[in-house]
């Protein structure tokens, strides 16, 4: 993992951020949900703290951390770029957080991380996030980019859907409305604090300027077949781990509280899942109910 490559003056990480650059985001025609960090990563435990030390580095923040299975580490990230770029759109602040996996294999230890704009595009920015992608690639390393094999362009991303009839970016799960925007967030806050739905928070993120908190939740075994373990048992079969695909998102935009639609949530970041057999969308059939239910428990604890 590069430890060298992160001596950048302050106006370029409070800008670079959210701009188009001469970056690694720009070498490629199709993009892909995640990207291998450079390496041998060593023992998962201090591969994760390495990498906190690298991002806080590079000018990144962390905004929390959870083990969602086992060994397993995720970091959420962010950075007041980031959340600005996040903030410009109306339901822009999904893209709040980039999120950082930690993962023992077979083969040792994998650190990969969220692609800044394959997100950028499927959240439909106004921005590409290159800039966030040079700072990562900085902090981080990049060996390759991996998550899916189809030729997914940033145009494609931006009205992608897993197939007919199924959920857009757009259609977005309503959890609840507020008559304020504050009483939304308390709503959500105290409903992950009591475990509503066996959920809890993983981190919260103010985003300037508007009227918008995003919330990293935590889906433990109480989801049942919505948890993060039940899903990625399920899902993540493949040699280089999809951890960064978690934790999910509650999105509170001014009284409303909502989050992406499962089957659009789970197919941006497992494009290549078949719909049917073992290992397939049919495997955790279930789960977007799940989900939506330990996520409306949140919300109506608070209520």
């Amino acid at each position: 993992m590069r430890t060298t490559l992160r001596r950048l003056v302050a106006p370029l990480l409070v800008v670079g951020l959210g701009s188009v650059s001469a970056t690694a985001a720009a070498e490629e025609t199709y993009l892909k949900p995640f990207i291998l960090a450079d390496g041998d990563a060593g023992p998962v435990a201090e591969a994760a703290d390495n990498a906190i030390a690298a991002v806080e580095e590079a000018g990144f923040r962390v905004a929390g951390r959870y083990n969602p299975y086992g060994d397993t580490h995720v970091i959420a990230v962010t950075h007041p770029a980031l959340q600005e770029a996040a903030a410009a759109t109306e339901y822009g602040g999904y893209a709040a957080a980039l999120r950082i996996g930690v993962a023992p294999t077979e083969n040792g230890t994998q650190v990969s991380y969220t692609n800044p704009v394959y997100l950028a595009n499927a959240y439909r920015l106004e921005s590409d996030l290159s800039g966030a992608a040079s700072k990562l690639e900085e902090a981080l390393g990049r060996e390759q980019t991996f998550g899916s094999e189809q030729e997914l362009t940033a145009e494609d991303l931006r009205e992608y859907h897993y197939m007919a009839f199924m959920p857009y970016f757009d259609d977005a799960w309503e959890l609840g409305e507020f008559d304020s925007h504050q009483q939304a967030v308390d709503a959500v806050a105290a409903g992950l604090a009591a475990g509503a739905g066996d959920t809890s928070e993983v981190y919260r993120i103010d985003l300037p300027g508007r009227d918008q908190v995003l919330f990293g939740v935590a889906l433990g075994e109480g989801a049942g077949k919505g948890g993060d373990a039940y899903v990625m048992d399920k899902i993540d079969f493949a040699e280089l781990k999809h951890t960064p695909h978690l934790p999910y998102e509650v999105l509170v935009n001014e009284g409303e509280v909502m989050a992406l639609h499962a089957k659009f949530r789970i197919a941006m970041n497992f494009p290549d899942l078949s719909m049917m057999g073992d290992n397939s969308f049919m495997a955790i059939r279930p789960a977007p109910g799940a989900i939506e239910e330990a996520l409306t428990a949140v919300v109506e604890h608070g209520e």
